[in-house]
């Protein structure tokens, strides 16, 4: 294993801290940088697992000194932080005072066959991880996010993802065309019209791949997409509320096509 260049860094004007600062805080940074940070030992783990190279590593002091080197890996950079500069850019807990700079992957294009989630002007970073996760857990492999998304690699989503990006194929400022050209059956979420999702069975069972069409957080799915559609389903809320947190609205339907693709393999 190769011993890794070691800067240690004290002062808030370091200009190596300063970039770093921009990546971490402007949720488009990534765009102009072509680089993520990753936070956190789960996160840094799940990229390693999946093959990504570390551009520099990022250490909290503290955390340094306690463990050194990261004995597991090869990291040819090491930043090392005063522990209050790293509290600055993050306020993770003690043992976990870490991350990572790694290289953006070239943007792929839509694969038209995968089982995908396209999400249409969905804006909350925190909805957006979450749907990254729900995609990842059951078995969608494609996440197609349209103009108005928030940013699939910003941090904010980097983290709410939790591992899930590196699991997905992530196409980004697609456009409703773009989006068109899967080949697969589009389902679209509407909270007043369409099958109830409860009683998608036998022949009327969600066909599996498919792509599911998951709209802004107030206004839905826009009427290019629905008219698209081949089916339109809703979720039942004997509870009386006005409609689900799209990310819940996502989880629940992404497990029944998971649940649908399981009875499948079973008749």
């Amino acid at each position: 294993m190769n011993t890794p260049v070691v800067h240690t860094i004290v002062s808030r004007d370091n200009p190596a801290l300063k970039a770093l600062r921009v990546l971490v805080k402007d949720n488009s940074a990534y765009r102009k940088r072509g680089q993520l940070w990753l936070e956190g030992d789960h996160l840094c783990r799940a990229a390693l697992a999946r093959g990504w190279v570390v551009s520099q590593a990022v250490f909290a002091q503290s955390r340094w000194e306690r463990e050194g080197a990261y004995s597991d890996f090869s990291l040819p950079r090491v930043m090392v932080l005063a522990d209050a500069l790293f509290d600055g850019l993050s306020p993770l807990a003690a043992d976990q005072k870490m991350g990572f700079v790694v290289d953006l992957p070239n943007a792929p294009q839509i694969d038209p066959s995968l089982a995908t989630v396209v999400l249409d002007q969905v804006q909350d970073a925190g909805n957006v991880g979450s749907v990254l996760r729900s995609a990842a857990a059951f078995g969608f492999a494609q996440v197609v996010a349209l103009r108005g998304t928030a940013g699939l690699w910003s941090p904010k989503v980097v983290r709410a993802g939790m591992g899930a990006h590196f699991a997905l194929r992530l196409v980004e400022s697609a456009s409703v065309a773009d989006a068109l050209v899967l080949r697969v059956p589009l389902i679209a979420t509407s909270s007043h019209q369409g099958d109830w999702l409860h009683q998608c069975e036998g022949a009327q069972s969600l066909p599996w791949p498919c792509a599911w069409l998951l709209g802004h957080e107030g206004q839905g799915v826009q009427a290019a997409l629905l008219d698209a559609a081949q089916r339109r389903v809703r979720i039942a809320q004997p509870g009386g509320e006005e409609s689900l947190n799209v990310a819940a609205a996502a989880a629940v339907c992404l497990h029944a096509s998971a649940a649908a693709q399981a009875r499948l393999k079973t008749t």
